[in-house]
């Protein structure tokens, strides 16, 4: 089913007429703090709100004040677009009990709001067990609490003995007697913790007209292509994925957490040919990387699900996982034409997501214990998956290139064919990352990993179409529609590993003219993952053209005419809304910024040094476990710091053809000039 809507808190004032409000109304989302305000007046008086959502207290706190003693009146309920019902008791408090549609029995939900007020002459009235009404406050706090009965996705929700209104109440009575000062502060500490580690300056100027809305900067940037605009929409996909994937949640899906429909736009579920992976590749390079938590406990998840689908899909081994699931770990192909439901690479691609966590944090116990047992199993199912052909090359078969369709030979249209690009792609990744983890771990001599060496030498090679292009299939088929959205062929770029521009130049110039033919035009997160693909082949105006191409101020009500863009409140559009390029376009901008392997590090590698030509970025992460500091000038390196909070680390340090050797030791930061001599070392405090 659907990722679907708890419900509404509705809150109706006196006397506040709305088209008077309008003239005073401001609303902000401060990203320093995770808070919202809204300000407006009425009359002499001005009216206050202030909403946050607490993570270490799993609370969702509003704070409503007027500038007048006496002047807060209103009536608080809580409604659903779900099966419902609604009742007070006598602690000020609603509780709503709902279920979600499901046979025998769906997953059942509470919503419990607790009220408290100040001020001498505020009541709190009961109106008819179901509503509360404050009458003549200073101010009140509304804390919500919601819990559901989801006991996990191997217990079927008639089962599960979990009681969401004992769990809500239980939590939201434990922090009524707090104050809202210390639930303030609690939330604070958690949330500045991880957004506070990375900063980001491009423009000299970050002082912006706060009487100039978000939207109307959007407009503007086609035209005054102001980067604090770019500051802003890299730290707001920070703050996003901070808010909608801690430990113990479900990883961020299709819209996040922020779905507005009963019925999304493709249930909002998690999808894996592209939208899941991105929405994760910030975690890393932007220094957020524990936010992965909820993504490896559902990856662990999907192998246990994904065991069984390869036994009685493929009668193969390991683990595969297609391109929908749901909360539920879903592996299984989903109904629907072959062109995007037969693609069993969804669990494979997803896994190497676990190398990368290592290659970050250089965690070992994590690559031991959590990773090489996920990893083992997507690559056994690869070995069984991938046959030998009458040429001696590992075929996959059947074999699809995502959401694409070819011109067949007879001339019609197809998508299943052999050996897709991506498929090789993928395939190439797993296989070298087992070897590497293997080596990593001493497991060489595992017969898994000498059966990964001798397929990955039968792999077949990437190939160069007639018209100079990266082949997207196995033969070179007519491509009817060359400015698709999927960019799947270019996986072994970005994310992927297996061709570089110092590797193979040949390949990345067809890559390149692949990219070229693609086209601008496309949904939010292609648009960013043209951006990051366009980093890695060191084409910054490529690049930069990608990320101005993503503002453009995408209008709701006819929101069909658009592709890619923006909303008035920085959400990013296929459309309709989708979280994914939010997050990738963090992700695109520190690969403009940084890139790194375990050994080498590339310092601004696609810097659009005429857009961008004096800046800043503090906090990046690399690969051997590597925090980054970097500062430009004039569009020349200035200044580059380097420290390790973990193991030795030995880097190739990068920038325009210099290369020198650096040894990184734990605990100590190392100050680079621009060209590349290490000036200084401090301790790390």
């Amino acid at each position: 089913m659907a990722y679907q809507l708890l419900g509404d808190l509705i809150l109706e004032f006196d006397d506040h007429d709305s088209a008077y409000i309008e003239q005073t109304y401001h609303r902000e989302l401060d990203l320093d703090t995770a808070t919202v305000t809204v300000k407006y007046s009425v009359g002499d008086v001005e009216f206050t709100r202030q909403l946050f959502a607490s993570s270490p207290d799993q609370v969702i706190v509003a704070k409503i004040s007027s500038s007048k003693q006496g002047s807060l009146s209103f009536t608080a309920s809580l409604d659903s677009k779900l099966d419902h019902h609604s009742y007070t008791n006598e602690k000020n408090q609603i509780i709503m009990e709902g279920s979600c549609s499901g046979y025998p029995k769906g997953i059942q939900f509470s919503l419990v709001l607790n009220l408290q007020i100040d001020g001498e002459s505020g009541k709190i009235h009961n109106l008819q067990g179901r509503d509360l009404r404050v009458e003549h406050a200073d101010s009140a706090v509304i804390l919500l609490v919601a819990s559901s009965s989801f006991d996990g996705p191997f217990t079927k929700p008639s089962d599960s003995k979990k009681d969401p209104t004992s769990e809500a109440l239980s939590r939201i009575n434990s922090i009524n007697n707090i104050l809202y000062s210390t639930l303030y502060t609690r939330h604070l500490d958690d949330y500045q913790k991880l957004f506070h580690r990375v900063s980001l300056q491009l423009s000299k100027n970050s002082n912006i007209d706060e009487k100039i809305s978000t939207a109307q900067r959007v407009q503007s940037f086609q035209t005054d292509e102001d980067p604090s605009l770019v500051e802003l929409l890299f730290q707001y996909g920070r703050y996003l994925l901070i808010s909608s994937s801690r430990p113990g949640t479900q990883p961020a899906n299709l819209q996040g957490i922020w779905s507005k429909d009963v019925y999304p736009p493709w249930s909002c579920a998690p999808h894996l040919n592209i939208n899941l992976q991105m929405n994760y590749w910030l975690s890393l390079s932007c220094n957020l990387q524990e936010l992965q938590k909820p993504l490896f406990d559902y990856l662990s998840f999907l192998a246990i699900n994904g065991k069984k689908t390869a036994n009685v899909n493929y009668k193969a081994s390991g683990w595969v996982a297609h391109q929908v699931t749901d909360i539920w770990a879903k592996t299984s192909p989903d109904s629907g034409q072959a062109v995007w439901a037969l693609w069993p690479m969804g669990g494979a691609w997803l896994s190497t997501h676990l190398w990368e966590h290592y290659t970050y944090t250089m965690d070992k116990n994590f690559l031991e214990n959590k990773a090489y047992p996920i990893l083992e199993g997507a690559a056994s199912f690869l070995l069984d998956w991938w046959i030998e052909d009458k040429d001696g090359y590992l075929e996959s078969n059947p074999s699809t290139s995502p959401e694409h369709m070819f011109t067949s030979l007879n001339g019609k249209p197809a998508s299943v064919s052999y050996s897709s690009t991506m498929d090789v792609a993928i395939t190439k990744e797993v296989f070298s990352i087992i070897i590497s983890a293997a080596e990593e771990l001493g497991r060489t001599r595992d017969d898994l990993v000498r059966n990964v060496l001798k397929a990955q030498a039968k792999l077949p090679p990437y190939r160069i179409a007639k018209d100079g292009s990266l082949m997207e299939w196995a033969q070179d088929f007519d491509d009817p529609d060359p400015h698709h959205r999927h960019v799947s062929h270019l996986f072994g770029i970005f994310p992927g590993h297996s061709i570089t521009p110092e590797e193979e130049p040949d390949l990345c110039k067809a890559a390149n003219y692949s990219l070229y033919k693609r086209g601008k035009e496309g949904p939010g997160w292609s648009t960013v993952w043209k951006a990051a693909l366009w980093a890695h082949l060191h084409s910054s105006e490529h690049a930069y053209q990608m990320v101005k191409h993503l503002f453009d101020l995408v209008d709701p009500e006819r929101e069909g005419s658009y592709e890619g863009g923006v909303y008035s409140n920085l959400f990013t559009a296929h459309p309709p809304f989708q979280i994914d390029a939010n997050l990738g376009f963090s992700a695109a901008i520190a690969e403009m910024l940084v890139q790194s392997t375990v050994k080498d590090l590339y310092l601004l590698p696609a810097l659009p040094r005429d857009k961008w030509s004096n800046g800043c970025v503090k906090g990046l992460r690399a690969r051997g476990g590597v925090t980054v500091n970097i500062c430009w000038t004039d569009g020349d390196l200035h200044e580059v710091g380097l420290w390790s909070n973990g193991s030795n680390s030995v880097k190739r340090l990068n920038y325009r053809g210099t290369t020198v050797m650096a040894d990184i030791l734990p605990g100590t930061v190392y100050t680079f000039d621009s060209q590349l001599k290490c000036v200084n070392t401090q301790s790390l405090l």
